[in-house]
């Protein structure tokens, strides 16, 4: 009797171990800012590729087998994220989805490629991706040179012709900045100022006052929320009458907590927010009834990026790196809440995403 069941056991246990490969986790990394001023974000972000991996999960997950993460906090700061994603990739995940801002997402591509580490990027969005972009990469927010048409189209659709330009010197709001100045005035309009400022200032009287002594008929802010809000609310009471737009950066309902009564009339652009989305509604009493709190600007983007990522290793039938990478590449048409999503042979959306709203009675409204 003790030989059966010795031999039940040896057999069992070899049954285990032929099937560990199968009954592992599929294990995803996050990468997204938990702390520091883009935190609100990032925890969206967060959110809402948990949300995704639950419903996956209570499908039977993928390949027979449930989705694990593990959540690196980049800080919106490249150190931050480069350290983040040493972790993550220290922790033997098998892809990530995650990447808000771009200038801390870009100094980590070359770690993920180095460890062949496929990444679906559902907000970062810079130009610079095109030659940076080392092949394991994929964006789902549209690239930033449709940012820009779109900018330029408000403000011709505006009327205006003399505008100021101000970012953050990131890689973000720098490139959005640059390209646009180059756009407006190849279009025979001018740009009046292009100003700077540094992160986490909060006077910014001095701008205020270079600005108006410029008479622009727009100000565009390219950079976040956090500090986009305090520059509005300054420019307002300082004097300021003119229009201001705003980058997708700072197109979150913070914007017009923190400016208050300053935001009515300000122009955003925006990547699709859930709630100008066919299924939005469904996503945001889902999201709402788990984490109780409404979704952010890039939750829509979030959530389809981690089923697009599960799709992709659906598709590949495997958790190979490159054979998921190779998945994701060959895309077509993938049907997310946020649109379908086919890949250009530089890994970026092929088609622009972004839509116009304004601040009306304190809320976005789709500006048609």
């Amino acid at each position: 009797m003790k030989r059966i069941g010795l031999l039940l056991t040896m057999t069992a246990l070899a049954a285990l171990l032929a099937a560990g490969p199968a009954a592992a986790e599929i294990k995803v990394g996050i990468m997204v800012p938990t702390t520091g001023s883009e935190a609100t974000y990032g925890k969206d972000m967060e959110n809402a590729i948990k949300m995704a991996v639950d419903e996956i999960n209570a499908k039977g997950g993928v390949l027979g087998r449930k989705i694990a993460t593990f959540t690196g906090d980049d800080g919106c700061d490249p150190q931050m994220a480069t350290a983040a994603a040493s972790k993550i990739v220290s922790a033997n995940v098998d892809a990530v989805v995650g990447g808000y801002c771009s200038g801390a997402t870009l100094p980590t591509l070359k770690i993920y490629a180095d460890a062949a580490v496929p990444i679906v990027i559902p907000a970062a969005n810079s130009t610079k991706f095109i030659d940076l972009n080392p092949g394991n990469a994929f964006l789902i927010n549209s690239i930033g040179t449709y940012q820009v048409d779109t900018a330029v189209g408000l403000f011709k659709k505006l009327g205006v012709k003399k505008i100021a330009i101000v970012h953050q010197g990131d890689g973000y709001s720098e490139d959005l900045a640059s390209l646009t100045q180059k756009e407006w005035t190849k279009m025979g309009n001018e740009v009046v100022a292009f100003e700077v400022v540094n992160k986490g200032e909060q006077d910014h009287s001095a701008l205020v006052t270079r600005i108006k002594s410029k008479a622009p008929e727009l100000v565009f802010w390219t950079a976040y929320y956090a500090d986009g809000a305090l520059i509005i609310k300054q420019l307002r009471q300082g004097g300021y009458n003119g229009k201001i737009a705003v980058g997708d950066g700072s197109t979150d309902a913070k914007l017009m907590e923190i400016a208050g009564k300053a935001a009515e009339g300000v122009y955003a652009l925006a990547n699709p927010l859930p709630e100008f989305l066919g299924e939005g509604q469904k996503f945001i009493d889902a999201y709402k009834a788990k984490f109780k709190t409404s979704p952010g600007p890039y939750s829509a983007l979030s959530y389809d990026g981690m089923h697009l990522l599960a799709d992709a290793i659906q598709r590949a039938g495997s958790t190979d790196k490159n054979k998921i990478a190779a998945a994701l590449k060959a895309t077509q048409g993938f049907k997310g809440l946020s649109g379908p999503v086919t890949f250009t042979d530089k890994n970026l959306l092929a088609r622009s995403n972004f839509v116009v709203l304004v601040v009306k009675g304190g809320k976005f409204t789709l500006v048609n």
